[in-house]
């Protein structure tokens, strides 16, 4: 054959991998104990009756099941809430905890801003007198005070009968339900 090679030449060729992957080879060629059958030819496994298993087209790039990936997505999905759930329920509670600061620091500068009009009040001659003697009493020499005191009022206790609705009437001093059960029978 002038143009082609002989079936002699293929076989004394060796492969360029080196002597590993020839060794490898001749390893193919052996049959495997619990390897299946091959086939008539030898190049490929030996078809049974039976059609083999098709691949689900939707299996995705790591062979799982849709139930699978979905229950993989769904565990993601959870810990990525988790994860972000207590760094969220801190920045609430700082955000909470910063507004109640707030307000403590508004209720207290109001606080300052009273204090300080009152020393102002207080460093005025005038106004102490003025507090003196309303708060304790004191007069200047040579003024006479009058206390005038006005009899204690007579303490408001209501009649021990006093009807509540005039046209029922039934006595308020009684217990509530004994006013009901008087409305009722009629005495």
């Amino acid at each position: 054959m002038a143009g082609g090679r002989s079936s002699d030449d293929r076989q004394r060729r060796r492969p360029r991998g080196g002597a590993g992957q020839a060794g490898r080879r001749s390893d193919r060629s052996r049959p495997r104990e619990g390897a299946p059958s091959r086939g008539p030819s030898g190049l490929g496994p030996a078809r049974s009756a039976r059609p083999a298993p098709q691949r689900s087209l939707t299996a995705g790039a790591f062979k799982l099941s849709s139930t699978r990936r979905a229950a993989v997505l769904a565990l993601l999905v959870c810990a990525m809430a988790l994860s972000v759930a207590v760094p969220l329920r801190t920045y609430w509670g700082q955000r909470q905890e910063l507004a109640a600061q707030q307000r403590q620091r508004e209720e207290l500068s109001q606080q300052v801003s009273q204090l300080q009009q009152r020393r102002g009040e207080l460093s005025d001659p005038v106004h102490v007198q003025a507090e003196v003697r309303r708060r304790l009493g004191y007069v200047r020499p040579g003024e006479t005070p009058y206390i005038v005191e006005a009899p204690p009022a007579p303490p408001q206790q209501p009649p021990p009968y006093a009807l509540d609705r005039v046209e029922a009437g039934v006595p308020q001093a009684l217990p509530w339900y004994e006013r009901v059960w008087e409305t009722l029978t009629g005495g």
